[in-house]
């Protein structure tokens, strides 16, 4: 008898665990519930972030106040993805104004490297570590102009909360340690790598303690002295004098020259929603370019696990990632022809490329002017209504490897995304902003705000946000759900770097597909790789106006925490 409980016992559990991993997509599809608050509510990456945000908010300051606040922490906690070495833009939704704010606050090219200079050096393109792709960090500057506009609390206690815990510690998480690693193996040759993040001698490991004094120094100095004090004084010049002893171009004058930029997000309405992305130099358009090609279908009688809806979703992105390479860049630089590429016009020519039952091997860029001329991602919202949404990163995880002496930040790698063939859009100049991947979205209905979402990894963010979209709008996940449905992705389009694509590229599944869909997708021409590790990593607030109450998501695959009151 004990023989057949036991034998019994575990029966049971295997046919829990095989529904559990069966059990269909959709409104089912959550690992945690829907977080719930009338009064505050933040989403971040990191717990200690999240905390710094609400502490911010209960002590009398704003949505604005509060996203500085988790901003500065998750610089100190997860350097691995960002850090005021980096770029920052931000949609902000005000709530006396009752208006969409956006914030470019990406930094540009030095002044004194040429492409020519480049070209001499025999680069096909720009390296991604070293002095090479360092461009001016434009995140301090992004925190005051947001802050002078619409912040309520002085700086000083904004930034408290990172300035504590670089100088006791916190306890390094898992992704962070992991990541970590891999940093000081890559980067542990170059100047103060190793003082700053392995002060020990070695990479911290999971639940050991890191300080990181002289972060907590450069923050206590801009939390007095004000964004000046990172681009006129004693940390510009820190940072000059770095860049030429270690063959680096940026200098005092890249950094008291730099601007963070107001600008208007642009939107497309993708059934009944407007979502709002900001324009290039980034990558947010591709979202709205891709909704406007699939708004077209009816995902209705699309199941979600279907290798229709994917091979839809795929052929729609191979299309507007043409585009992206060709015409995403700096627009004081190139004329970006924005309007005409998010116009439905343009959208229905391009939809009729796609073949419905064969993966393509080849698209080329659309010509819209016939037609009309590693990263954090965090959201905040508060008892007002104002609403965050905030993107920052150093491009590739850690950065560029060039840790200025005593500053405790690693400088960004963005510039790796210029591309260095003549006569294109997002070619290398001198004080021109690189092609940027990190974008904040904003949804509004009827003029009302309805969302915040962001979803960090690269040229993937486009197709997280509209993937997440797809979810809640076509097949009505909530917010949480939304993100814990399982992820496509697809490699292998052209870049703004000047790659090409050359074949139909691939298609990068999560579990929880049927094997029949892959087989089918196989059939169409797809090729299909299993994901090994987790990409995106998202956050959103969704406001009901009726109840008044903020429904806040984080991503199960990181280490974030939604969290309200």
């Amino acid at each position: 008898m004990k023989r057949i409980a036991t034998f019994l016992f575990f029966y049971c559990c295997a046919s829990l665990a095989s529904e559990a991993q069966d059990r269909p997509l959709g409104k089912t599809f959550a690992t945690r519930s829907v977080v719930m608050a009338q009064r505050g509510m933040a989403c971040t990456s990191h717990p200690l972030s999240t905390q710094a945000a609400l502490d911010v908010l209960k002590s009398g300051g704003n949505a604005i106040d509060a996203a500085i606040a988790a901003n500065a922490m998750e610089g100190v906690v997860e350097p691995h993805v960002n850090g005021i070495g980096g770029d920052i833009f931000v949609i902000v939704w005000d709530a006396k104004t009752r208006k969409l704010y956006g914030l470019n606050g990406s930094g540009r090219s030095p002044y004194g490297l040429s492409l020519a200079e480049l070209k001499k050096r025999g680069l096909t393109h720009i390296p991604s570590k070293g002095p090479l792709p360092v461009s001016v960090p434009g995140c301090v500057d992004g925190w005051f102009e947001l802050h002078k506009r619409f912040g309520k609390m002085p700086m000083e206690k904004v930034l408290s909360h990172a300035i504590h815990y670089a100088t006791v510690g916190y306890p390094v998480h898992d992704e962070a340690s992991f990541s970590w690693s891999k940093m000081i193996a890559n980067f542990g040759d170059l100047p103060n790598v190793k003082a700053t993040y392995a002060p020990n001698g070695h990479a911290p490991a999971r639940g050991e303690i890191f300080k990181n004094p002289d972060l907590a120094k450069t923050l206590t100095l801009i939390a007095k002295g004000g964004r000046d004090a990172f681009y006129k004084g004693d940390i510009a010049r820190t940072i000059d004098a770095f860049m030429k002893k270690n063959g680096g171009f940026i200098t005092t004058r890249d950094l008291a020259d730099h601007t963070s930029t107001w600008i208007d997000p642009v939107s497309t309405n993708y059934r009944g929603y407007d979502v709002w992305e900001l324009p290039p130099n980034g990558q947010g358009i591709a979202t709205l370019q891709m909704l406007n090609i699939l708004e077209a279908y009816d995902f209705s009688k699309i199941p979600y696990d279907s290798p229709e809806r994917i091979h839809l979703f795929t052929e729609a992105k191979k299309l507007v990632y043409e585009d992206r390479a060709r015409y995403y860049a700096d627009m004081d630089f190139a004329k970006s022809p924005v309007k005409a590429l998010l116009s439905k016009e343009y959208a229905a020519e391009r939809r009729k490329l796609i073949d419905p039952k064969k993966a393509s091997s080849r698209f080329d860029a659309g010509n819209p002017a016939l037609k009309d001329g590693d990263t954090i991602y965090l959201t905040v919202a508060d008892g007002e209504g104002n609403m965050v949404s905030l993107i920052q990163s150093n491009y590739r995880g850690f950065g560029s490897g060039m840790v200025p002496d005593g500053l405790g930040f690693m400088l960004q790698n963005r510039g790796e995304m210029y591309s260095l063939t003549e006569g294109e859009m997002n070619t290398y100049a001198p004080h021109k902003r690189p092609f940027h991947t990190i974008i904040p979205a904003f949804v509004t209905k009827n003029g009302q705000p309805f969302m915040t979402l962001g979803v960090m990894g690269g040229s993937f963010q486009p197709l997280g946000h509209a993937q997440i979209l797809m979810n809640m709008i076509d097949y009505g996940m909530n917010p949480q759900e939304a993100g814990d449905a399982p992820r496509i992705d697809h490699q292998g389009s052209s870049e703004p770097t000047g790659e090409r694509m050359v074949d139909s590229g691939y298609i990068t599944m999560e579990s929880g597909y049927a094997y029949e869909t892959i087989r089918e997708l196989m059939k169409m021409g797809h090729a299909i790789r299993y994901s090994l590790g987790a990409y995106g990593g998202y956050q959103a607030i969704m406001y009901d106006p009726v109840q008044k109450v903020y429904h806040g998501a984080t991503e199960s695959r990181k280490d974030g925490q939604a969290a309200g009151f």
